[in-house]
Parts: structure tokens; sequence; C-alpha cells
């Protein structure tokens, strides 16, 4: 059917997208086509505000500092659950301290995904660290199109920790302006906060069809270390919302996330999830 509709538009033209393109372009617009616009907004910030909504632990560190937030976190979540992390190809080099790639510390353990892994070998490992492809602000979603640094879409749907970095430049203002970023060809995987559901008695459990923790690590142009500006400067764990019910292994971290102050915490009845 679709090849029958691209072979009714190219007849006569010899381009399916020409005219197409110069309709669409000419329909009027007279409404308010984005929210959040960068230019007045600070949607970066906006992005840590909405993602920490869906229980995802957001920090914001300096470029300068992403290697070492990596090796934190990852210290930190192998402390509590040990077993390798799956690194993805192409996972930048310079996102893992340089020693760790030749020499990891006792307890760390770096696992690829060539050739690929079974489902029960990708349950078997702590976590994922993965890049992205964008994220938009309004929404507090990340997007993956599984290219160099993200891996096939189990590898980050399996594990029961995802640990992600976003640039600050990847920060879309809204759903038009990120899927205009993306490529078509490739498929795609919505995250927006860890995996969970409420669809039985409005009771939220987690980790149904993706990870139960999700960690942000947020790179900013900003220079050396210590708090930040923003709502996110400090992030710690807490436990769930009163009447909540959270499916967990042992040791794994308590779903909460910290808002504003860094003292305080506001829990969702429950998150989108992933969608791809």
């Amino acid at each position: 059917m679709l090849a029958r509709i691209r072979a009714a538009i190219t007849a006569g033209t010899g381009s399916a997208s020409d005219p197409v393109d110069a309709a669409y372009a000419a329909l009027p617009r007279e409404y308010l086509r984005a929210h959040h616009d960068a230019g007045s907004h600070d949607i970066v910030a906006l992005f840590a505000e909405r993602a920490a909504d869906y229980r995802a632990v957001v920090e914001r560190v300096p470029e300068s500092g992403l290697a070492s937030a990596v090796a934190r976190v990852l210290t930190a979540r192998v402390a509590a659950v040990p077993g390798p992390f799956l690194t993805p190809d192409g996972l930048p080099a310079d996102w893992l301290p340089a020693d760790w790639l030749t020499a990891p510390p006792a307890g760390i353990e770096l696992a690829g995904d060539t050739p690929p892994r079974s489902a029960a070998e990708l349950d078997r490992m702590t976590g994922v660290v993965t890049g992205c492809a964008v994220a938009i602000a309004e929404t507090g979603t990340i997007i993956l199109d599984h290219g160099p640094g993200q891996g096939r879409r189990a590898l980050t749907l399996v594990p029961d920790f995802h640990l992600v970095v976003v640039r600050a430049s990847q920060v879309a203002a809204d759903l038009a302006d990120a899927f205009a970023r993306l490529d078509p060809a490739r498929p795609h995987t919505l995250i927006s906060g860890p995996s969970a559901t409420s669809d039985i008695e409005l009771i939220r459990v987690e980790g149904v069809h993706g990870p139960r923790n999700l960690h942000i690590l947020l790179a900013t142009s900003l220079r050396g270390s210590g708090a930040f500006p923003g709502p996110h400067a400090k992030s710690e764990y807490r436990p769930g919302a009163a009447g909540s019910r959270s499916r967990r292994r042992p040791g794994g971290a308590a779903a909460g996330f910290c808002r504003h102050d860094g003292t305080s915490c506001r829990q969702e009845p429950a998150g989108p999830g992933r969608s791809g």
C-alpha cells in the first residue's frame, strides 16, 4: 500500500519529497509553535526537573568531570549490586577513567555486547552505561536511536540499572524540536523515567518492562567542581511514597529523587516508562 502511495506521489514529478515538502512548508502556522523556546527558557534546567519528576536521579556535572562522575556512580552501584557493567560499542573512551580501560579497579568489570549476549546474560549485568541521541526538556524524555554508544534496544531494557549521559547540547525544547534532529530511518526508544506501571489498582510497580533505576548525568560546560546552579545541584536516593510497591533486587537503590534544595522529595504515582 505504501509503495502505491509513493508511486502516485512521484508520478510525473520524479520526486516524492519536493512537492510534499513544499506543500507542508506553505501551510499557515499562526499558532504558538513552541512553549519553551531555547532562546528565552533554560531548557536544560527544565529537562532536569521533568526527568526527576519521573523518579530518575539527575545530576548536573561539568564535561571535564564526566569520567569521575561515571566512576563514582558505577562504584556505588557495584557496591550495592555486584556484577559487570555493559558498555556498548562506540561509547566515548573519555567517559571512563583512563586506567579503567586497561586495569579496572577491584569489583569493576566492563562487558561488551559483541557477539550479542543472550537475555539471560544481560539479566546478570548490574547495569548499562549509554549515551543518547536527544533529550526532550518539555517531557523529561530521553530518546535512543541505538547508534554508537547506545547499543541495541535489549541492552537498556533487560539490566536493572541504566546510567545515561546527556550532553546539554542534546536537549531539545519539545517533541517537534527533538524529532527534527532524529533520523526517521533509525529505530527509536523513548525513555521517560524508570520503568513503572500503575495499571492494577493504581499501585505503582517498577521494573515491569525496563530498568527500575535510571540515573542521568547531565553534562554541561560548567567548570570546576562541587554543586552547580539549578534545582538539581545535589541528588540522593529516597524511599518510595507511602502505599507504593517497588520490586527490587537486594541492595538495589531505593526509588526516589531529590528536587530543588536537595532535601525535599516529591513522589509521583506513576511514570510513562519506556516505549519504542
